[in-house]
Parts: C-alpha cells; sequence; structure tokens
C-alpha cells in the first residue's frame, strides 16, 4: 500500500457515495447490518466508516438506548458520511485512527468495519485494538474483498488503466481494496491479536449499474486509482475512464450493466 492509497480527499468522496456506493457496497452493507442487529448491541463502534454506508443501512435496526461511535481517519469522509445521515442522537461522529483508538478498555459489544481493515498499515495493531475496546464475549465483525478476478468490474478497469499506462499500470484496485484477501492470513492476523472464535463466510452479488460508464467513474474517479491516474498525467483521467467505459461495454453491453461481485465477511469473538 502506498500514501496515496488513503487519500479519498477532493472530490472523491462525493464520485464515491454517488457511483460506488450502490454499485458495490450496499447489498453487503445490508447484510453487516443484519449481523448486527440481530445481536442486540448496546454499544456499537465503527472504524474506517467511508461515506458512511453502514450508518445508512444499521442505525434504524438499533435500539432506541444504543449508542452507535462511528470513526474515520479521513475527516472529508466523515463529513460527508454526517450530512448523508438524519440527525440521529444515538450516534457520536468522530475522526479516530483505528490503529490507536481513543477509547476505553472493554467498552463496545461490537465493533465493526465493511471494507476498511485492506487500508490499515499494520492490521494486527488495528485488530489489537478492536480486541481492546471489546467487552468479554464483543464481537469484532468486518469484510474484505475477495481477489480482484472475483470482482469483474474492478478487474476490467483496472486492466483498461494499464494499456493507457503500459509502462506503469495504476494497481491500486488489486493492490489494496483486493490485495488482503487470503482468508488463512486474515486468521493468522486475528490470531496475533487475541482472537480465537473465528469464523468466515465468502458471499456472492452482483454488481449492477445503468451503463459502462457508472463503473467506470465509480472506480477511475472515486477511489484513489484517480490518485494514481493523476500523478501519472492529470489530464488522462477522463480519457481513462472513457477506456474503462468502453472496455465495461465490450464486455458486459452498452445497456444496463452487471457483474460479479466477491467479499469474505469475518466474525471474531473476543
Amino acid at each position: 500500500m502506498t500514501a496515496s492509497d488513503k487519500e479519498f480527499t477532493g472530490s472523491i468522496p462525493e464520485f464515491y457515495d454517488t457511483y460506488l456506493v450502490p454499485l458495490i457496497f450496499d447489498a453487503y452493507a445490508r447484510d453487516l447490518a443484519g449481523r448486527v442487529a440481530s445481536l442486540a448491541p448496546g454499544r456499537v463502534l465503527e472504524t474506517a466508516a467511508g461515506s458512511g454506508v453502514v450508518p445508512r443501512a444499521l442505525a434504524d435496526s438499533l435500539g432506541p438506548e444504543a449508542r452507535y461511535v462511528v470513526t474515520d481517519l479521513n475527516q472529508a469522509m466523515l463529513d460527508h458520511a454526517a450530512t448523508k445521515q438524519g440527525r440521529d442522537d444515538r450516534i457520536e461522529w468522530r475522526q479516530a485512527d483505528a490503529l490507536d483508538l481513543p477509547f476505553d478498555d472493554s467498552l463496545f459489544d461490537t465493533v465493526i468495519c465493511q471494507y476498511g481493515v485492506m487500508f490499515y498499515p499494520d492490521r494486527v495493531k488495528g485488530y489489537t485494538e478492536a480486541h481492546r475496546v471489546l467487552k468479554p464475549g464483543g464481537r469484532y465483525i468486518f469484510s474484505v474483498w475477495d481477489q480482484i478476478a472475483e470482482n469483474e468490474f474492478a478487474d476490467v478497469v483496472t486492466a483498461a488503466a494499464a494499456e493507457v499506462f503500459p509502462e506503469d499500470p495504476p494497481r491500486f484496485l488489486a493492490r489494496t481494496p483486493h490485495g488482503y484477501h487470503d482468508k488463512d492470513v486474515v486468521r493468522q492476523d486475528l490470531s496475533a491479536a487475541g482472537f480465537s472464535d473465528i469464523s468466515v463466510d465468502t458471499i456472492e452479488e452482483v454488481s449492477r449499474a445503468p451503463s459502462p460508464r457508472h463503473p467506470a467513474v465509480a472506480y477511475c474517479q472515486g477511489t484513489p486509482l484517480r490518485n494514481e491516474i493523476e500523478a501519472r498525467d492529470a489530464g488522462l483521467l477522463e480519457h481513462v475512464t472513457e477506456c474503462a467505459s468502453r472496455a465495461i461495454a465490450a464486455r458486459f453491453g452498452e445497456g444496463p450493466v452487471s457483474a460479479k461481485i466477491q467479499a469474505h465477511i469475518f466474525t471474531a469473538v473476543k
């Protein structure tokens, strides 16, 4: 992972929420919300909350006395998430580093993270912090994407970008969102952090978009792939987006398009 892999700044949050969230995150957010709600937790902590897709899915399912602390390292993403959420006194929005959480030990019933742990520079440390702030018997539930070959739009966009920059292909999507997919490695990291009761579900979903351009914009302009493209040639962002759009159309059709996405959902008990 490079430093730019964590930079969700500028117009990225808006593109991310408008294009990428409905494309790949909504279904998994509903799944995660259902898992958490079934536990009826009193205190929930979310790390690396991004643009707030999980809070929008989960808040209505929590009890009236529940407390939900939503955190992200990136203030721009957190601000965007807060503006999208209706007023809810149960929710606290707080900038926080998942590797150095500003909370007391054994405070939360559940800690959750949707597609954030891949961005942690030290995953064992992040898991250790989740373990620390969980109450005994509390659950840590998080998701990671499977390898990029199992996530078809991302794979096609990465290949299209490589054709524009063959000598230095932008590899953000393969390197970071889809770079932490080995279930055995994740289990080992969780065990090193102190978790012993670990389970995982692999869930396939369908990513749908109204046109080939939608996923092209989502990935090229709504993720740090944009930073990689602009670092190579800022004037080629729209060209790469259009190349990705044509590649998606060639594989999936010119009208509404759909493709496979796949992820692993881990649950670890303290």
